[in-house]
């Protein structure tokens, strides 16, 4: 993989590129995977290629863990939350969906990183978020 540093709004990133002539090429942020599926190029030449359209993130199956102390879910990048899942008190499995952030007009969703029931809920519907704000706790135990 090849690191590769990106700016948006402000903030510096640091990305994962997996192999650039491979379908899908693959990019972490964060520990978060993404797919990109670049368009073909126009056959004739003429016109500039279509930009590259992101898949939703895809989530490897996420390891069985342990809720530890200060366990939380946080944003892997700025943008505005478009929807809410979680809701205190509930149980939730590692990789289920919490929250989704909309950045740069793609939806992004924040899966559980651990099974667990959640302690907090730190965002809402609307609220714009910053690169790692937390978004939702998680009970010890």
């Amino acid at each position: 993989m090849t690191i590769v540093r990106v700016r948006i709004e402000d903030q510096d990133f640091e990305v994962e590129v997996g192999d650039v002539s491979a379908r899908p090429i693959v990019a972490r942020v964060d520990g978060q995977r993404f797919e990109v599926w670049p368009a073909a190029p126009a056959s004739n030449g003429s016109a500039p290629p279509a930009p590259a359209q992101a898949a939703p993130p895809s989530r490897e199956p996420p390891a069985p863990a342990r809720v530890s102390a200060g366990a939380r879910a946080l944003a892997p990048l700025p943008g505005v939350v478009v929807a809410v899942n979680a809701k205190p008190g509930a149980s939730v499995s590692a990789g289920q969906p919490l929250v989704t952030i909309e950045a740069m007009k793609m939806n992004n969703v924040i899966y559980a990183p651990v099974a667990g029931r959640v302690a907090a809920v730190r965002v809402a519907a609307g609220q714009t978020v910053k690169h790692r704000q937390v978004l939702v706790e998680f009970e010890p135990g």
